[in-house]
């Protein structure tokens, strides 16, 4: 059985979008199935068809919501002391030693990734570099353009 890591704010969304897709979804897609069939002719009806495969999309995403919400393994890193140590759920403050920038990212689940909120997935590259390391420490990541080095400045439990 996999499990899933993610934050508490991560099991948070995937549980309202599971609501809004059981209780708000379900019952439009329904309901358009159903003005579709009134139709007539369902081989020829494109509005029908559709509708289905709305229907299977929203059915398997919700099979998949509950799948990963019944394997989650919710940590609060708020509750966890902070050594100074990179671990799942905690905020990084990493330097580039090249041009000395700065970047701010939080490890969280796949499912909560977003590097346009600062939100890094714990198998991303750079995460999987970090882990373990303690402040202080520097990282080399690989990427397509080469490899760059971070020091890790700041480690934060929020």
């Amino acid at each position: 059985m996999q499990r899933y890591p993610m934050t508490v704010e991560g099991e948070q969304a995937l549980r309202e979008e599971l609501q809004t897709r059981k209780t708000k979804d379900r019952p439009r897609i329904a309901a358009a199935i159903a003005e579709a069939r009134e139709l007539g002719d369902l081989k020829e009806n494109a509005e029908y068809h559709a509708a289905r495969e709305q229907q299977g999309f929203n059915e398997g995403r919700v099979q998949e919501l509950e799948g990963k919400l019944s394997n989650a393994q919710v940590i609060n890193v708020t509750e966890i002391e902070n050594t100074g140590k990179v671990i799942f759920g905690v905020t990084v403050t990493l330097l580039n030693t090249d041009d000395e920038s700065q970047v701010t990212y939080k490890i969280v689940g796949e499912d909560e990734a977003s590097i346009k909120e600062g939100k890094l997935s714990v198998t991303s590259p750079i995460a999987r570099a970090m882990i373990g390391k303690e402040e202080g420490d520097v990282v080399v990541v690989a990427t397509p353009s080469g490899q760059i080095e971070y020091e890790i400045e700041e480690v934060q439990h929020i």
